[in-house]
Parts: C-alpha cells; sequence; structure tokens
C-alpha cells in the first residue's frame, strides 16, 4: 500500500520532466518541418504499434477560468466556430490519406477547450469524417473531455449515440462560491444525476476531475470535493495540482486577490485526498489518478501493462501511434512528434492551402526510443526488466542500460531510503517511492545532466 513520507517529498521536491514525452515538449524544434510530419506518418504505418489513437483539440470555450493554462480562447461567432469545424475536418482527410485503413482506431479522445459547448452537430460531423476515413476497432475507447457547466442530460444520450462511451468531468471543485471566485460556471445539474444518467445512457466509464492548490481553495473545501466523488462513485477520480503561472497565464494573475495555497498546504491536501480516495476503494494510479480494482487501468497497473500518452493513461490494448487534430494537436509516434500550430486562425490558413499544420516536433533517434520506452515503464508501472526492454528492441541487456547510462549506485541514496530495490537486470519502485516517481524516473535520463531549471517541481 502506497503511503506519504513528508519529509522525503519535501526533501526531493525539486524541477523536473512529466515525461509525458520523451524528450519532454521543450525539446522540440521549429526546424521539424511538414515534410518531416509526413514522412514520420508514411513511416508510422510499418512499426509498432499498429493500433490508431485519434487527438481532437477545440481550442474554444464560452468563459475563460481565471485558473486555466490551457491553449484555449473565448467562443467566438457560429461562423467563426464552422471555419474552423471545417478545417478540423481538411486535416483529418489529409493526414487519412497517408495511413493504412486496416489499422485499427482503438482511442478516441476530445479535448480543449471545451468540446461539449459545441453546437453538436459540429461534432456529429467530425466523428462521421472519422468513420468515413478510419476502421474503427470493435470497442474502441471514445473519450470527451467535458465541463459540467454546460452539460444537459439529454446531451449525453446524444453523445452516447454517436459512439462515446467515457467522459471527464471538469468538476475542479464542488464548492460554487469558489467557482465563482474562478470564473466558472457551476455545473448545470447535480453530479449524481449527471453520472446516473451517462451510465444509463451506455457510457462505459466517467472520470471526476479536481484540482488542488486554487486560490482561495481551503482544505475543507477539497475534502468535501472528494467526499462527494466517493458518494457517488464514479469509475475514476483525478486529482491535479494547480500551476500558478501568470508570466504564461496573464489571466492568472486575477486570482492572487486571494489566498494561494503554499507548498505544505498543497502537501495536506494531497496527503489527505489520497488517504480518503484509497481508504474508500480506489487504487492510486500514477500521482494524480484513481481507479476502481476492476477499472481496465488498475488491472493494467497489476500486469505491469499500463502506458500514457498526452491524453492520459491507457491500457496496452488500447495503446496507439497517436495522431493529433487541430490547433496545438501533439502527434506522438514511432518516429517522433509533430505539434501543430498553436493560433487556430494560422491553423485553418494552412489547412486551406492543403498543408500539413506543423508548427515544431522531434524525430527520435534510436537511443532516445529506447530511453523513452525506459522511462515509460518506471513511470507507468513502478517496474522496469532490461531483459523485456532489450527483447522489445533486438539488444542486449547491456546496451539498454549504457543507453540509459544506468548504474545501480546512482539509485544508492532511494535505494538506503526504501524507494526502490534495484540490481543489474531489474528495478522496481516500492510503495514508499510512489510520489517521488519523478525523481527516479530522472536517474534514467541522460538529458537531466545538462538540463535547465525550466521544469516544474516534482511534488
Amino acid at each position: 500500500m502506497q503511503y506519504i513520507d513528508k519529509a522525503l517529498i519535501k526533501k526531493y521536491n525539486k524541477a523536473g520532466p512529466r515525461y509525458t514525452s520523451y524528450p519532454p515538449a521543450n525539446y522540440f524544434t521549429e526546424s521539424f518541418t511538414p515534410e518531416d510530419y509526413l514522412q514520420m506518418l508514411e513511416a508510422s504505418n510499418h512499426k509498432g504499434p499498429g493500433n490508431i489513437s485519434l487527438y481532437v483539440h477545440i481550442p474554444f470555450c464560452p468563459q475563460i477560468c481565471y485558473f486555466c493554462g490551457c491553449n484555449t480562447n473565448l467562443t467566438g461567432s457560429r461562423e467563426q466556430l464552422r471555419s474552423y469545424m471545417e478545417a478540423l475536418k481538411k486535416e483529418i482527410r489529409l493526414v487519412a490519406r497517408h495511413l493504412d485503413r486496416s489499422r485499427p482506431v482503438t482511442q478516441i479522445h476530445w479535448g480543449g477547450g471545451t468540446p461539449n459547448a459545441l453546437p453538436f452537430h459540429f461534432i456529429e460531423e467530425v466523428m462521421e469524417v472519422i468513420h468515413q476515413h478510419f476502421t474503427l476497432a470493435t470497442e474502441p475507447e471514445v473519450a470527451m473531455e467535458c465541463s459540467p457547466a454546460y452539460l444537459k442530460l439529454n446531451d449525453l444520450i446524444r453523445l452516447s449515440r454517436m459512439g462515446f462511451n467515457r467522459m471527464s468531468l471538469g468538476i475542479q471543485d464542488a464548492n460554487n462560491n469558489l467557482l465563482d471566485k474562478l470564473n466558472r460556471k457551476p455545473p448545470l445539474y447535480p453530479l449524481e444525476d449527471l453520472y446516473r444518467t451517462a451510465k444509463k445512457a451506455g457510457f462505459r466509464g466517467v472520470n471526476f476531475d479536481f484540482v488542488y492548490g486554487l486560490p482561495g481553495q481551503t482544505h475543507q473545501d477539497h475534502m468535501q470535493s472528494i467526499d462527494k466523488a466517493l458518494q457517488i462513485q464514479p469509475e475514476r477520480i483525478v486529482t491535479f495540482s494547480y500551476a500558478h503561472v501568470p508570466w504564461f497565464k496573464a489571466h492568472q494573475k486575477k486570482l492572487e486577490a486571494y489566498h494561494l495555497p503554499d507548498a505544505n498546504e498543497k502537501l495536506n491536501m494531497l496527503e489527505a485526498a489520497f488517504q480518503k480516495i484509497t481508504s474508500g476503494g480506489y487504487v492510486p494510479i500514477g500521482m494524480d489518478h484513481y481507479a476502481k480494482p476492476d477499472d481496465e487501468l488498475a488491472r493494467a497497473l497489476e500486469n505491469k501493462s499500463l502506458q500514457r500518452n498526452f491524453q492520459g493513461y491507457v491500457t496496452r490494448e488500447k495503446t496507439g501511434q497517436v495522431y493529433a487534430f487541430g490547433a496545438t494537436g501533439i502527434s506522438q509516434l514511432h518516429e517522433g512528434y509533430s505539434q501543430n500550430t498553436r493560433s487556430p486562425e494560422t491553423y485553418q490558413e494552412a489547412i486551406n492551402q492543403q498543408r500539413l499544420p506543423v508548427f515544431r516536433g522531434y524525430r527520435l533517434n534510436q537511443a532516445e526510443k529506447i530511453r523513452r520506452k525506459v522511462l515509460q515503464e518506471i513511470m507507468c508501472n513502478h517496474y522496469l526488466d532490461f531483459l523485456t526492454i532489450a527483447n522489445d528492441f533486438q539488444i542486449s541487456p547491456r546496451e539498454v542500460r549504457q543507453t540509459v547510462q544506468y548504474d545501480p549506485a546512482n539509485l544508492s541514496e532511494f535505494i538506503d531510503e526504501g524507494l526502490v530495490r534495484a540490481d543489474e537486470n531489474k528495478v522496481e519502485v516500492t510503495s514508499k517511492g510512489f510520489f517521488l516517481i519523478r525523481n527516479i524516473a530522472m536517474q534514467f535520463d541522460p538529458l537531466m545532466s545538462n538540463a535547465h531549471n525550466s521544469y516544474s517541481k516534482t511534488i
């Protein structure tokens, strides 16, 4: 059973990558061209995994929450939405030309922004184009990030009819007075009604997403939110840490009128929520996700087959190379990464000229592919078998160790403190090391020897 050692967490609370990609996105370069992405698209048909994951980005919200750090814009006119959605459909067709139609789509994820605030006929049109140009697996995961402020009960039925079977509800906090301070509207309907209707409509899973450490948020606020979730019992609960970056998102400055919880207060919220959620029967998945024991993510963690992409955790069966559509979307392919331009206007201009809207990207060499796999195993499954990695790449375990510059001596401090068990062949993160997983992963990343202090704190 995982537990929190506050002294160790404070000791190791240093800047480090989240490793949602490797190398991290700050290594992406603008010298990466549309031609580079086209080559990676073609190559992806002959590399693993053969499955396809699709990501659709909607960079619009009816209202900008002051705490938001996402790439989003205020929703414009109906005509502006129509222009963006038309460009989105064109990009899907443009990319689909280069992909093998026989490859199954095992995952579709809509994010933003606020996708569920779109007029639903736009969603239906895009889903229709996806069905026209791709072959969906028998039981794909089709998910949408939803704000309960714009979610009607009938919407859930309509989304289900389009094939959606999973949803993440961005609740953030159950205190409506706090939401008002954050410039966020409260849910249209009680969370119990939304969850019950979603299940009746055919959704296999619902996430309840919360944020802790918000300006003006108290410890009691966060605990009452967790209590609300445990009362309803969604399939998954997610608790994200608020990142205050007003130099990057100027609207966050408006929240400095309220008390900003310090590191110790945030740690207390994290610990209390962890204890409450796990005592409620949920299994911790990574540092911020919790799932019921019979959930596919919990089973994947137990089987050491959990994976992760920019959209979140996923099972090995659902894992696919990710093809992202829309402004700022990041494709994650066998050969590397490609990110679309951030501006919706620039994005549409490129698409309307039949150009791939590439802003920046990164092409991986063989050593980086090995490191990516090693780091994913540590971050997701908290376990590393050098022989298994070696077999995947048809090299020797010694070559894998050399590629990540592994030396058990580098882990001696973690081993002495009971965070890791390790030898020449395997590395296993203990329950005590669960919350220090990013610090442990950094020991397998040669880039960290020259890294600048440009990352968030690891806790």
